[in-house]
């Protein structure tokens, strides 16, 4: 049974990764594809603040470097699944939408159609993205090189 709970956190896991770092609209529009069950909020989005903690050098000791806003939701599929959404900034709609497809991916008939539905295609465009902007900073690359002079 840990197998399983470990593939479920594992997927959840990853979809959050890529819906985190994907754009409102396009959330919206790939879950608009997908059959929703009835869901009610368990926690309505609200915007907060959290502390961002830091080390010296990666190592040395935790310090306080600063605040960051933050969205966050929680929402309740009929069935019982209970999906948490986090993200940076002031968003309230992603913060719930993400909370929506962490339940549904818990959800053993709706995983499959939000994985291939709406997570693969972000994920896809994430990629390409990703891709893009590396070749862009690839062709601004300067290679420097030292000649060795000859004296004598």
């Amino acid at each position: 049974m840990a197998s399983s709970d470990d593939g479920i956190q594992a997927r959840r896991r990853s979809a959050m990764a890529v819906l985190a770092h994907s754009v409102t609209s396009d959330i919206a529009e790939r879950l608009e594809a997908v059959a929703l069950p009835s869901h009610a909020d368990l926690r309505e989005a609200e915007n907060g603040l959290v502390m961002v903690r830091g080390r010296v050098g990666g190592d040395g000791g935790p310090f306080n470097l600063g605040e960051a806003t933050l969205s966050r939701a929680a929402v309740r599929l009929s069935s019982g699944e209970i999906g948490f959404g986090y993200v940076l900034g002031r968003d309230k709609v992603k913060a719930r939408m993400i909370a929506l497809c962490d339940a549904l991916i818990q959800a053993h008939d709706h995983a499959e159609a939000v994985e291939t539905q709406v997570v693969a295609p972000l994920r896809a465009a994430m990629i390409a993205r990703c891709t893009q902007r590396a070749a862009e900073a690839a062709a601004t690359r300067v290679e420097f090189f030292t000649m060795v002079r000859g004296e004598g």
